[in-house]
């Protein structure tokens, strides 16, 4: 996996070259030639306290800050597209990954996808931050071979044992125990504002609300991706800060366990009801049409990950 990082990516976009994406796209042109008036000739100072700096005149990247700024970029980068069927390219806004499945030492296909990836950014004059850029190997191998670094401009990137991509750290042995460690780290930050309002004498309606809003958003943040392959003691220490929290808001609150599982559910409900989710294929119900067909799994943590488990919970629940 490689974990792409732009400098000032929103700051670089060509308006001109945004527009004509647009039009390959089939959006109106009245609509562009709005938006290429709004991205050029854009008044902008810098003000501190009460004094301002002079003002210069944009006519490049989109603006910062703005609700609509992160969708033009998605639309600015649609064409950055895997060329090979074994890579994939997400993109979340200007948060960008290379995945690479690599099969019998084999990574011509891969390497000439970031080499592809470089050459696109070249052309759409997004500049790559190679230091900042990092690369992340999961081998699972006994006797694996070292993997040589890739390069991008000449530039080795830096092979980590753990990054954090949107919010949630990823280990290369794609153990969790590590994210769980940063958010209950994060989650304890929080419980010291709850004790200060428990002080105050506020109710504990408002100091449940208040956990909800805090804490448990942090405890539960993409739960359903990491939480079935945590381990007994990862769980544990969860719950902990929960049962903490707990004493202090005087007030029951929902186990870490039963949100998972509704997010679960949840998430599956919404995966059967579009035909366009590129899982939907997964939930496949039986010909007594109450029950869905349980997938196959080879190992544990495919068995414990989000679809095997999302199928068990959906058939005990009918």
């Amino acid at each position: 996996m490689l974990f792409i990082d732009f400098s000032s990516a929103f700051n670089t976009i060509h308006p001109s070259q945004l527009i004509r994406k647009l039009t390959d796209l089939g959006i109106s042109s009245l609509i562009c030639k709005w938006l290429l008036d709004f991205l050029t000739n854009r008044p902008q100072h810098v003000r501190l306290d009460n004094r301002c700096s002079s003002t210069i005149t944009m006519n490049t990247g989109v603006p910062q800050g703005c609700v609509m700024s992160p969708f033009l970029y998605s639309l600015f980068t649609h064409d950055c597209r895997p060329a090979d069927g074994s890579n994939t390219i997400i993109k979340f806004a200007d948060d960008t990954t290379v995945i690479g499945l690599i099969s019998d030492n084999d990574e011509t296909a891969y390497r000439e996808e970031v080499d592809r990836l470089a050459e696109w950014c070249n052309r759409n004059n997004l500049l790559l931050n190679t230091e900042k850029t990092k690369e992340l190997i999961v081998d699972y191998r006994r006797n694996a071979d070292p993997h040589p670094p890739i390069h991008i401009k000449g530039t080795a990137v830096e092979s980590v044992s753990s990054f954090k991509f949107l919010g949630v750290h990823i280990s290369e042995d794609l153990i969790w125990t590590t994210n769980c460690s940063k958010l209950v780290k994060k989650a304890h930050q929080r419980l010291f504002f709850l004790r200060t309002l428990r002080k105050n004498h506020l109710s504990s309606d408002i100091l449940v609300n208040f956990y909800c809003c805090t804490i448990e958003c942090i405890l539960t943040n993409c739960i359903t991706v990491w939480y079935g392959n945590c381990s007994a003691s990862d769980w544990k220490v969860l719950q902990k800060v929960v049962k903490t929290a707990q004493r202090i808001a005087g007030a029951p609150l929902p186990a870490i366990k039963d949100i998972y599982r509704k997010r679960c559910l949840k998430r599956a409900g919404k995966i059967i009801k579009d035909p366009s989710h590129p899982s939907h294929g997964l939930f496949t119900l039986l010909p007594s049409g109450r029950r869905y067909r349980s997938l196959r799994t080879k190992t544990t943590r495919y068995r414990n990950s989000f679809f095997p488990t999302a199928v068990r919970l959906l058939n005990s629940a009918s």
